[in-house]
Parts: C-alpha cells; structure tokens; sequence
C-alpha cells in the first residue's frame, strides 16, 4: 500500500488531477490475486492487472498486462464512466468502442445489429 501511495502521489496525480479516484489493492500474499488469476507463486508476485467491479460485486471489465507495458488511466476512467452510465440506464444505452462522456450513444435492440458503424457515423456527424 505505501508502493501505490507513492505511485500516486509522485506518478499518477501529475497525470490525472486528483490522483486516482478509487482505491488500489494492495495484496501482499497474493490472495486476491489467486482469485482473479494474476498471482504467480513461483515469483511470489502478481502480474499487473485492473479489475472493474460493479457496486454488486459483478466483475464487468479486466485487463491484465506484464509490468514492461504501461496502462492508460484515462482509458480506466473512461471504461468506468461507460459502465457507470450503461448502469444507470439499465441497459438502454450502449458505448461503442472510443466512446466519450458526453458524446453521444447508441440504443441496444435487434434493429442495431449489423449496422453499429452506419449508427455511430450517423450520430458523429451530428456532434
């Protein structure tokens, strides 16, 4: 835990303002990690990952990557922001790949299938 406060102090709040908006876990035994299959017990260590859980606890997005390869927070804020407002519109909206807060979404059903392209260009010519 005092590795990720450092982190964020020092790292992440001069490339988000703030630092990161939600906690960090510190596992030191690699409990959790086992779990979520990251821990390497040979190494004693657990492979970098981001989990995004919901409120109830419902994993919805993951990313797992080797220490050499940098991750995007913005990337991690802007998945958090998607998932947050596909939560709060129960499913009624939907956000494409490069979706934005702010701009616009798409409206899930069996009319979307095969044109989610034709739907987003449409929409982006409008913003």
């Amino acid at each position: 835990m005092f590795v990720h406060k450092m982190w964020n102090d020092d790292e992440l709040s001069k490339m988000v303002e703030g630092g990161v908006p939600y906690p960090m876990l510190s596992d030191a035994g690699g409990k959790v990690g086992a779990a979520y299959g990251v821990y390497d017990p040979d190494a004693g260590v657990e492979t970098r990952g981001r989990f995004i859980i919901d409120p109830d606890g419902v994993l919805q997005g993951y990313e797992v990557l080797t220490p050499p390869v940098g991750r995007n927070v913005n990337e991690t804020l802007r998945q958090v922001q998607a998932f947050q407002l596909v939560r709060d519109s129960k499913g009624g909206q939907a956000t494409p790949s490069g979706w934005m807060p702010g701009k616009a979404t798409l409206q899930p059903g069996i009319n979307l299938v095969g044109k989610v392209w034709q739907e987003w260009k449409t929409k982006q010519a409008f913003e």
